[in-house]
C-alpha cells in the first residue's frame, strides 16, 4: 500500500514530466519561428527595396512623359509654322512670276513707248525744217499765193497749228515714256524686294527644319529612356510580386510548424497526465503566443497631379477708342529707313513685319502678337475699301499697317528694311481694324 510520501513523489515526477514536454515544444516551436522569421524578414527587406525603385522608377517615367508632351507640342508648332511657311513660298512664288510677266509687258510697252517718241520727233523736226529753213522767201510765196489778207492769215496759223500739233503730240508721248519708265522701275523694285523675300523664306524653311531635326533627336533620346525606365519598373514589379510569393509561403509554413507544434505538446501533455495517475486531474492550460508575421502590404502610390495649363487660343486685342489710326501711323513713319530683322522687335535696331507691327501698337498700349498669320485674327474684319488709317493690311506671311491713300508703312524685307509701298503691291488676304 502506498504512502502519502510515495504519492506525493509520483506526482511529482509527473509534474516534471510535463514541464519538459512543454519546454522541448517551446523550443522546439522557437527555433521553426526563427528560422521561417529569417527567410520572411529577407523577403520583406527585398520587396521594400523594390517598392523603393518602383516609386522612383514611376516617378522618372512621369517626368518623362511630361517632357515628351511639351517636346511634341513644340514640335507641332514648328511642323505648323513650318507648313505656314511653305505656303506662302508658294504663293510668293506665284505672285513673284506674276511680277515678271508685268516687268516683262512695262518693258515691251517702254520700248514702243520710246519708238514711237523717237518717229514722232523725227517727223517734227522734218516739218519744222521745211517751214522754218525756207526763211523769208516761204513768206513771200505766202503773200503772192494768197487772194487776200485774211487767206494770208489763214496760211499762216496753219503753220502754226502744225507746229503746236507736232509740239503738244510730242509732249504727250515724252509724258508716256516718263510714265511708262516710272512704272518699270517700280515693278523692278517690287521684283527685287519679293527676291529679297523669296531668299529670307528659304533662310526661314532652313532653320525650322533644323530645329524640328534636333527636336525630334531629342524625342527619340526621351523614347529610350522611357523604354530604359518602363523595363527597370517592370523588374521591379517581378521582384514585389517574387518577395509577395515568398512571404506568403512563408507564412504558410510558419502556421503550419505551430500547429504541429501545439499539436506534439497537447499529445504529450495527454500523455503525461495518463502515466502520472493522478485522478485529481490538473487544469494544465498553456498559452503560448507566437507572433505572427501577416506581412507587410507595402502600396507605393504615387499620386503625380501634372496641371499643364497652357493659355492658348488666338489672340484678342483690346479696343481702343482713345487712340487715333492717323497717331498710329505718324509715331510708324518715324521709324522708316531703319533696318529689317527676322524675329526682331526693336524699331531702332531692326524688326520683321509682325515684330514692327506690334511694338508700334505697344506704345499706345494695345498688345498684338508677334506672328503675321495671328495678326490675320486679331480686330475685327473690315473690307480694303473701307480700309482707314491704323487698319492692319495682311498679305500671306507678311503684315503692314495702313497709311491711307492706298499706302502702307511696313517692315518689308532685309534689302529695303523699314519702308512705305504701295498697299496693292501684293494680294491681300484680310484687313483687320484694332482699334
Amino acid at each position: 500500500m502506498s504512502t502519502k510520501k510515495d504519492d506525493y513523489m509520483k506526482k511529482n515526477r509527473g509534474c516534471k514530466k510535463i514541464a519538459v514536454v512543454f519546454m522541448a515544444a517551446a523550443l522546439g516551436c522557437t527555433s521553426v519561428d526563427a528560422i521561417y522569421a529569417s527567410t520572411m524578414n529577407k523577403a520583406k527587406n527585398e520587396k521594400a527595396k523594390a517598392e523603393e525603385n518602383l516609386d522612383n522608377a514611376n516617378s522618372q517615367i512621369e517626368a518623362i512623359e511630361r517632357e515628351q508632351s511639351r517636346l511634341q507640342s513644340e514640335i507641332d508648332e514648328k511642323d505648323a509654322e513650318l507648313v505656314n511657311l511653305l505656303v506662302n513660298i508658294e504663293i510668293l512664288e506665284e505672285e513673284l512670276a506674276d511680277k515678271s510677266e508685268q516687268l516683262e509687258q512695262v518693258t515691251k510697252d517702254l520700248a514702243d513707248a520710246q519708238e514711237t517718241e523717237k518717229n514722232q520727233y523725227a517727223s517734227m523736226k522734218k516739218r519744222i525744217q521745211f517751214m522754218y529753213e525756207r526763211g523769208d522767201s516761204a513768206m513771200i510765196e505766202a503773200i503772192l499765193g494768197a487772194q487776200d489778207m485774211s487767206e494770208f492769215l489763214n496760211r499762216v496759223e496753219y503753220v502754226s497749228d502744225v507746229y503746236d500739233y507736232d509740239r503738244n503730240l510730242l509732249t504727250q508721248y515724252q509724258n508716256t515714256v516718263q510714265q511708262v519708265a516710272e512704272l518699270k522701275t517700280t515693278v523692278e523694285t517690287e521684283k527685287a524686294e519679293m527676291e529679297a523675300m523669296e531668299e529670307e523664306y528659304a533662310l526661314q524653311q532652313t532653320s525650322l527644319e533644323g530645329i524640328l531635326a534636333q527636336k525630334k533627336s531629342q524625342m527619340g533620346n526621351y523614347d529610350n529612356q522611357l523604354a530604359t525606365a518602363q523595363a527597370a519598373a517592370a523588374a521591379y514589379k517581378q521582384t514585389i510580386a517574387q518577395q509577395n510569393a515568398i512571404i506568403k509561403e512563408e507564412e504558410r509554413k510558419a502556421k503550419e510548424a505551430e500547429e504541429k507544434a501545439k499539436a506534439k505538446a497537447a499529445a504529450a501533455n495527454n500523455n503525461s497526465n495518463n502515466n502520472s495517475g493522478n485522478n485529481g486531474g490538473s487544469n494544465n492550460n498553456s498559452n503560448s503566443n507566437n507572433a505572427n508575421n501577416n506581412g507587410s502590404n507595402g502600396t507605393g502610390n504615387s499620386n503625380s497631379s501634372n496641371n499643364n495649363n497652357s493659355g492658348g487660343g488666338g489672340e484678342n486685342p483690346p479696343y481702343s477708342t482713345n487712340v487715333s489710326g492717323s497717331d498710329v501711323v505718324n509715331y510708324a513713319c518715324q521709324f522708316v529707313g531703319n533696318p529689317y530683322v527676322w524675329g526682331g522687335t526693336s524699331l531702332t535696331n531692326g524688326a520683321d513685319c509682325s515684330g514692327f507691327v506690334m511694338s508700334v501698337f505697344a506704345k499706345f498700349g494695345i498688345s498684338l502678337p508677334h506672328s503675321s498669320a495671328a495678326l490675320q485674327s486679331c480686330g475685327k474684319a473690315v473690307s480694303y475699301a473701307n480700309a482707314q488709317p491704323g487698319d492692319l493690311i495682311c498679305y500671306s506671311g507678311h503684315v503692314a499697317i495702313y497709311m491711307g491713300g492706298g499706302q502702307i508703312v511696313h517692315a518689308q524685307s532685309a534689302a529695303v528694311g523699314i519702308t512705305t509701298s504701295s498697299a496693292t503691291y501684293r494680294t491681300i488676304v484680310c484687313v483687320r481694324r484694332v482699334l
